[in-house]
């Protein structure tokens, strides 16, 4: 007998999109604190909702949750954006080709992509970012492909979030974002795929560099730095 997932009632599903929401778009910084009776009394609930949210951000791995430390956001290193990255790497693309190559409509996509354009702030542009991507490798027409994509794509998002703090690059990769749909809608699918390979491998790459590049990695420290410090301040 096939079970049947339990629903997640709607305040700890309220938490939880506020709590993910704030830490994608940078509110709440990587190795911050998130301590319940805070968030509980922040959103006018108990700690249930809040207790049951945090179980299921770290699910995702967008929390950490330790005995000795609590729960706080999880902290973004090389390592851990190469393996996200590479996840990304290795399926992203191909659910672009096959979206691409079944004729699928690309209208959300081309919708996020104007939404980042007219952003008028950081986390607005983020956020129609992360639509962007996902309009593309939904309609691959493998349902589990686009939910394997799904469950990295918070993961990634954090990583950005990051990388923008360190070096904002919003119109370098606007630009790639215009290309790569304008070879999907011309119905290149395999120029699409490309393109999108190159345009993610470049970003983590750029965000974090290998260790031969002590410039750029730098530039990242300063920024993961600069996060822990403001916490302190908070």
């Amino acid at each position: 007998m096939t079970s049947v997932p339990t629903p997640i009632p709607s305040r700890t599903q309220y938490v939880l999109e506020e709590i993910k929401r704030r830490i994608l778009t940078g509110r709440l910084t990587p190795g911050q604190a998130l301590v319940e009776t805070e968030l509980a009394a922040q959103f006018g609930v108990s700690k249930t909702p809040v207790r049951e949210a945090l179980k299921t951000l770290a699910g995702t791995g967008l929390v950490v949750m330790s005995q000795y430390k609590g729960v706080t956001v999880r902290m973004v290193d090389a390592d851990m954006a190469r393996e996200v990255y590479d996840v990304r790497l290795l399926l992203e693309p191909e659910a672009l080709r096959r979206a691409v190559r079944r004729g699928a409509s690309l209208d959300a996509a081309r919708s996020a992509l104007t939404s980042a354009d007219e952003a008028t702030d950081t986390a607005e542009r983020s956020l129609a970012n992360r639509e962007f991507h996902r309009a593309l490798y939904l309609p691959c027409g493998n349902p589990l492909l686009g939910r394997m994509l799904d469950e990295v794509r918070d993961q990634a998002a954090l990583v950005s979030a990051v990388a923008w703090a360190a070096s904002p690059s919003w119109e370098r990769e606007a630009g790639e974002h215009r290309e790569i749909l304008r070879l999907a809608l011309a119905g290149d699918a395999d120029g699409a795929a490309r393109a999108l390979h190159a345009h993610i491998a470049s970003f983590v790459e750029r965000a974090f560099p290998r260790a031969e590049d002590p410039a750029a990695n730098q530039a990242v420290n300063r920024a993961t730095n600069q996060a822990t410090n403001q916490e302190g301040q908070e």
